[in-house]
Formats: C-alpha cells, sequence, structure tokens
C-alpha cells in the first residue's frame, strides 16, 4: 500500500506521528538515508495536518457566514 492509496489520518493520528517524526531528528543517531525518509515523512505529515487545519477554517468560515447572512 503506497501513502497515496492509504486513508488519511486524522488530524490527531497525523500529529502525534508527526511529533514522533521530530523527536527520532532531534535525537539523532539515524543514518542520512534514515533522516531523509523521516523529513519526507514528516513533510508528508506536516501537510496532512495543514489540510485539516484549512478543512476546520473553511467550515467555521461557512458556518460564520451562513450566521451573517440571518
Amino acid at each position: 500500500m503506497t501513502d497515496e492509496t492509504a486513508e488519511k489520518p486524522s488530524y490527531e493520528e497525523a500529529r502525534a506521528e508527526l511529533v514522533e517524526v521530530v523527536r527520532q531528528l532531534e535525537a539523532g543517531g539515524t543514518t542520512l538515508e534514515e533522516s531523509l525518509a523521516l523529513w519526507e515523512r514528516g513533510e508528508r505529515l506536516a501537510t496532512v495536518c495543514q489540510e485539516w487545519i484549512d478543512g476546520a477554517r473553511e467550515r467555521l468560515e461557512a458556518v460564520l457566514a451562513e450566521g451573517d447572512e440571518d
């Protein structure tokens, strides 16, 4: 299964995994290849988190806009 076909994790799952990736990178002791793989995974997780935040913002703005119309 590739990342493209995997189900999108929840915000909380993505954030928790991103925290772990950062912890591993900060701890060091990994090879360059492992560090690059962790960095790439962290970038994908950060994107997922941002997509969740953007979606929540859009939903909130839509609800607020509906309230203004009343």
